[in-house]
């Protein structure tokens, strides 16, 4: 079965930088898009940042100009590297996938999610 595993969370100061990964492992095939979601509490989950495959990246206008998206398709790996934070991005970070993977019994696409790290960032 297909797993993401998402590291690099932790707590810094206003103005400082995380680095996140997010590695999928399994029987994969092939990864479409790969992005970042937050959900801060008392709020919805949302979009943070998306690659596509081909390594095009898109941001959410809050975080436009401060975190990069990039990803290692030999690794199957995501990276989120967040520069400049500050106390609104405090958030639980998941890692999101589209996988192509082998099930057991076939081929299929699915969504898969990570179990989310933790961001705060303190004034």
């Amino acid at each position: 079965q297909v797993q993401l595993v998402e590291s690099g969370g932790g707590l810094v100061q206003a103005g400082g930088s995380l680095r996140l990964s997010c590695a999928a492992s399994g029987r994969i095939f092939s990864i479409n898009r790969m992005g970042w979601y937050r959900q801060a509490p008392g709020k919805q989950r949302e979009l943070v940042a998306a690659v596509t495959s081909g390594g095009r990246p898109n941001y959410v206008d809050p975080v436009k100009g401060r975190f990069t998206i990039s990803r290692d398709n030999a690794k199957n790996t995501v990276y989120l590297q967040m520069n400049s934070l500050k106390p609104e991005d405090t958030a639980v970070y998941y890692c999101n996938a589209d996988i192509i993977a082998y099930d057991g019994r076939s081929v299929s696409p699915h969504d898969y999610w990570g179990q989310g790290t933790q961001v705060t960032v303190s004034s």
